[in-house]
C-alpha cells in the first residue's frame, strides 16, 4: 500500500500580501519531494489551502492509498476534519475543492487535529 506524509504550510506577508507555500511530501521508503512555490497575493488561510491542494495533487499523482497530512493551520484541519464549518466563501470553496481532489485516496487523515480525527472522504 503507497502510505506518504505531507507536512503543508502555506503564509502571507499581511492579509492579504505576498504568498508562498511549502510542501514536503514523503513516501513509505523515506523519499521526499520538496515543494515551495510563489502564489501571488492572498491571505493566510487561503495560502494553506493551497498548499494542501498542492499536496494532494502530487500525492495523487504518486498513486497514494493513504496520506498522513500534518498543517500548523488550524482553520484548515478544523474545517477539513469537520470539526468547524467554513464560513466564508472562499474558505467554502477551498475545503470543496480540498475534500474532491482527496476522495481517490482511501484514507486522507489530519493527525495534527487535537482530536485526530479522519477526514471524511
Amino acid at each position: 500500500m503507497s502510505i506518504f506524509l505531507a507536512h503543508v504550510d502555506g503564509g502571507s506577508h499581511g492579509s492579504p500580501g505576498p504568498s508562498g507555500i511549502g510542501v514536503v511530501l514523503q513516501d513509505s521508503q523515506g523519499e521526499k519531494i520538496r515543494i515551495s512555490k510563489w502564489i501571488g497575493h492572498q491571505d493566510n488561510n487561503v495560502a494553506e489551502y493551497v498548499a494542501l491542494l498542492e499536496a494532494l495533487q502530487h500525492a495523487l499523482k504518486l498513486k497514494a492509498k493513504v496520506l498522513h497530512v500534518f498543517s500548523d493551520s488550524q482553520v484548515v484541519v478544523r474545517q477539513m476534519t469537520g470539526a468547524s464549518w467554513p464560513v466564508p466563501l472562499i474558505s467554502r470553496s477551498l475545503t470543496s475543492a480540498a475534500s474532491r481532489t482527496a476522495k481517490p485516496t482511501n484514507s486522507l487523515t489530519m493527525p495534527s487535529t487535537p482530536e485526530g480525527k479522519k477526514v471524511q472522504n
